[in-house]
């Protein structure tokens, strides 16, 4: 078999990890890492065995499929550079700053035959994984993904840095439609939103309220689900999930919410990155939808952008703008 040719474009924190996984990867030679600031690229390159590079252009038509991990105000001209010629992409999330931009994406995508694949990593946590087989037609869902401080990502608000990973998940679940938005959220550090809320109501009925920050005390990444027959809880840093289901009218004396049985599951933590990357290269040499496509990117992205209007909104009224 052919070696997959690829390259990470973007050597910083998130964008070595990538570098890693690749350079590890039977049947994929990992061509080169590509930053602007060339004592990072070449750290990287020197880490897993690759080639420095500081211009995209030399790898324009050198790869089959690249890893776009630069700041989110660089992914639409770094990600159409490469689409313009049909090479694949995994772009972290968010996709895009803007709507059009991922749309445009999209279109030059499926005019040259490429795949877009959209880096929402919590997808392949393990707990996530196992819940396809658990979750059915939520009606109510709560989220919580809390966060110290950390310098980085700050270049864009907590909405599109950390909300949008469970409103992708959301999404996921739901399968229906967004009806209404209503959200509040502020800068505390940053110059960005840094503590946000937001509750989404469904066309089907389901109601979800979400929440996420990065000025926490503590990190917390937690999400429950109600629906007709159970309650689910799963904490994400834990990889725990608590499943309450009816026994079909069973009750014994011992229960704890009578006619419930409690099923508590622990799941291995993995390797996310890991997988996400595998699935890429998977999708890419057989030619499969990805498993979170530039579409699913696209509607994650369409509702950060939507609570972010409505933060906006909120902020001018009480500003008397």
């Amino acid at each position: 078999m052919t070696d997959l040719r690829v390259a990470v474009i973007g050597a910083g924190y998130l964008g070595r990890f990538h570098a890693q996984k690749y350079a590890a990867m039977p049947d994929v030679e990992l061509v080169g890492v590509m930053d602007i600031q060339r004592s990072q690229a070449e750290a990287v390159a020197a880490e897993v065995g690759s080639t420095a590079y500081t211009d995209i252009t030399p790898l324009l038509t050198a790869v089959d499929a690249v890893s776009i991990v630069v700041p989110t105000a660089a992914h639409f001209e770094t990600s159409r550079s490469f689409l313009d010629r049909g090479v694949d992409l995994l772009i972290e999330k968010p996709m895009t700053s803007t709507l059009d931009e991922a749309d445009r994406l999209i279109e030059i995508a499926e005019a040259n035959g490429a795949i877009i694949q959209v880096g929402h990593l919590e997808r392949f946590n393990s707990a996530v994984v196992a819940l396809e087989d658990i979750v059915r037609n939520p009606r109510f869902i709560e989220s919580h993904r809390l966060s110290t401080f950390k310098n980085r990502g700050t270049d864009v608000s907590v909405v599109l840095d950390l909300m949008i990973h469970d409103i992708d998940i959301i999404l996921n679940f739901v399968r229906s439609e967004v009806a209404e938005i209503h959200a509040a959220g502020i800068p505390v550090i940053t110059e960005e939103i840094d503590i946000a809320n937001a509750r989404l109501e469904f066309a089907n009925g389901c109601v979800a309220n979400v929440t996420a920050s990065r000025i926490s005390a503590k990190n917390q990444r937690k999400i429950r689900l109600f629906q007709s027959d159970a309650y689910v809880s799963v904490d994400f840093a834990s990889h725990d999930i608590t499943i309450i289901k009816k026994e079909g009218g069973h009750q014994n004396p011992g229960d704890l919410i009578p006619g419930m049985a409690i099923d508590q599951r622990c799941f291995t933590k993995g390797d996310a990155l890991d997988d996400e990357l595998k699935s890429f290269v998977k999708a890419v040499r057989h030619r499969l939808a990805p498993e979170v496509t530039g579409e699913m990117g696209r509607d994650a992205l369409k509702i950060a952008l939507s609570i972010m209007g409505q933060i906006e909104k909120s902020s001018a009224k009480l500003l008397g703008l």
